[in-house]
Formats: C-alpha cells, structure tokens, sequence
C-alpha cells in the first residue's frame, strides 16, 4: 500500500515506522528539524517489544510531490487536524481513506469538513510513546493497539488493506464492529485521566490512592458516560468500574500526553479532551460540573502556553 503519515511523533513515529519496517510503501510528511533528521539519520524506535530502524525514510515537507496514496493516518496534535486535512488534500484519491488518531471525538468532522466524509473514518490506539529527538521515537509501555473503521460502520475495503499491512508489520489492528462506541470507551480513559493529572500535577499512581482525587474521577467518568449515551453511544454502566480497573492497573508513574504537555507549558489537547466534553454536555443538556472544572482551572495556562495571556 502507499500510505501517508502526517505527524511523526510518538504515535505516526511508531506506527509509520512498523509499516516502514515492514516493507510498505509510506510517506513521512514533516518538517523543520524531524524531516532534516529523517532524511540525515533515518527513522530510529526504541520499543519494549524490541529496537528497530528505518534506516532510508521517504520524507518530505510537500505532500503535492507524493501523488495519490491509498490511506493517510493523521498522527498530529487534536488542534492540527484541520491544517492536516488541508496540507494531504492534493494526496486524495477517489478511495483514499485518512484516519485520525487523536485522542477525542471531533477530529473525523474535521477531516470530513475539509475532504469530505467518504474519506473520513474513526480511530484510535493505545501506546505510551514520545519523541526523544527529531526522527529518535521510544515506545515506553503498552501494547500498542490500532483501530479504526468507517464511522457508519460499513465494510470498507481500503480499510481491511491497511489492516492487512498492519498485522503484516505485527502491529495488533482491528476493525471493530462499531469504531465509534470503541472510540467514546477510549475517550472515557483519557479525558478525566488528562484533567485530573492535569490539575494536580500528579502521576496516577498518587491521585488513584487518594479518596478525594478518586472519587472525583469517578464523578467526571459518570459525566461522560451521561454525555456518551446523549450522543447515542451504547455505553453500559459498568464502563465506570471497567475504566476504574484500568486506571489500577497503570503503572504507578503513569501520566497522560495532555497532562505532560501542560507541566511542560506546551500547548495541550485541553479544548479537544475536556473542553469539547463542557461543549457535547452543554448541547445535550447534560451537567458537567468536574469536567467544567478542571477545564477552567487549566485554561489560563494554555492561553498562555499559546501566547494568548
């Protein structure tokens, strides 16, 4: 397959280097720094599943130079999907499938407003991966997952052949038999996990113990799954517990990308992940008061991580 990864880093770094890897035909669109150490050095991964490298990268700063691809992952922050769609549209095809995997729930309206919704699908993946250098990616922890399918959960045959190279490349990938409902189960892990990180500035091993920090994650999960079900999500009430156990299950100085990005002063995912739950409740008509919360208790740092203070 020919296959495009624009952002590469911890996430489109992994998981276009697997593909890369692998033997399939993949687009690295960067810039600045990450493209001069990609077409330098080549792509190196660090990873507990074991070390590999990419040592010639096809990398470019001009996605018009690359000509149609048949699928592009959209491996960016949540704020850069829109600039994405735009920068691979001379990559589209009749066929061409593009698949986010940000973490929340509007990034496929992005990519459908600007190519269309034929070309828009839902994903998502689990993996704790970061940029340790331009074109030097370390895969920490998880078993890396990736999933994705069309949003109205039709067969879709470009999708199969991407999750075809994937599992050539050893990569876990699935079609789930509904990407969105897998999509809100992985919006309910992160987004109160990101805020409450967030807020306290502690890894979930310190906040889980704490029953005041506890329970109001467990409130701020309660709230989402009420705006998951308003949106026609089929959620079951124990995706609270479920969610619970996953948290007790980290390891102990676990924290989120958001969280990381706001103790840093970068710019964060903060509007997609807890501002967009304030947003979806608000036009349901449903309260939520921590999610609210923790919103505007960071905002002000992220105005002026963005030079808007």
């Amino acid at each position: 397959m020919r296959i495009g990864i624009i952002g590469v880093g911890g996430v489109g770094g992994y998981f276009g280097g697997r593909l890369a890897e692998a033997g399939e035909e993949v687009f690295f669109i960067a810039r600045g720094r990450t493209l001069e150490a990609l077409r330098r050095r080549g792509l190196h991964v660090e990873s507990v599943n074991g070390d590999f490298v990419v040592p010639r990268v096809n990398a470019t700063d001009d996605p018009s130079s690359l000509g149609r691809v048949d699928a592009i992952i959209v491996a960016t922050k949540a704020w850069q999907v829109r600039e994405a769609a735009e920068a691979v549209r001379p990559m589209i095809g009749p066929a061409t499938i593009v698949v986010p995997l940000e973490n929340g729930m509007e990034a496929p309206d992005d990519i459908a407003s600007v190519l269309g919704p034929d070309h828009a699908l839902g994903g998502l993946c689990t993996i704790v991966s970061f940029v340790v250098d331009p074109g030097h990616i370390r895969h920490a922890a998880a078993d890396p997952i990736i999933m994705f399918g069309d949003l109205r959960n039709r067969p879709n045959a470009m999708a199969e052949a991407l999750r075809d190279a994937f599992i050539r490349a050893k990569v876990n990938a699935q079609i789930p038999r509904d990407i969105v409902h897998s999509m809100w189960s992985k919006f309910l892990f992160i987004a109160p996990l990101s805020g409450i990180g967030a807020v306290t500035r502690a890894a979930v091993g310190e906040w889980r113990s704490i029953p005041e920090t506890r329970a109001m994650v467990e409130e701020a999960l309660h709230e989402l799954l009420a705006v998951a079900r308003a949106r026609g999500a089929d959620l079951s009430e124990e995706a609270v517990a479920t969610t619970l156990a996953r948290y007790d299950a980290l390891a102990a100085d676990a924290t989120s990308s958001l969280q990381r990005d706001v103790v840093d002063g970068k710019p964060s995912e903060l509007d997609a992940q807890l501002g967009s739950v304030v947003r979806m409740g608000r036009a349901a008509g449903v309260p939520t008061p921590v999610h609210e919360f923790m919103y505007n208790c960071l905002l002000p740092q992220e105005k002026r991580a963005r030079g808007h203070a």
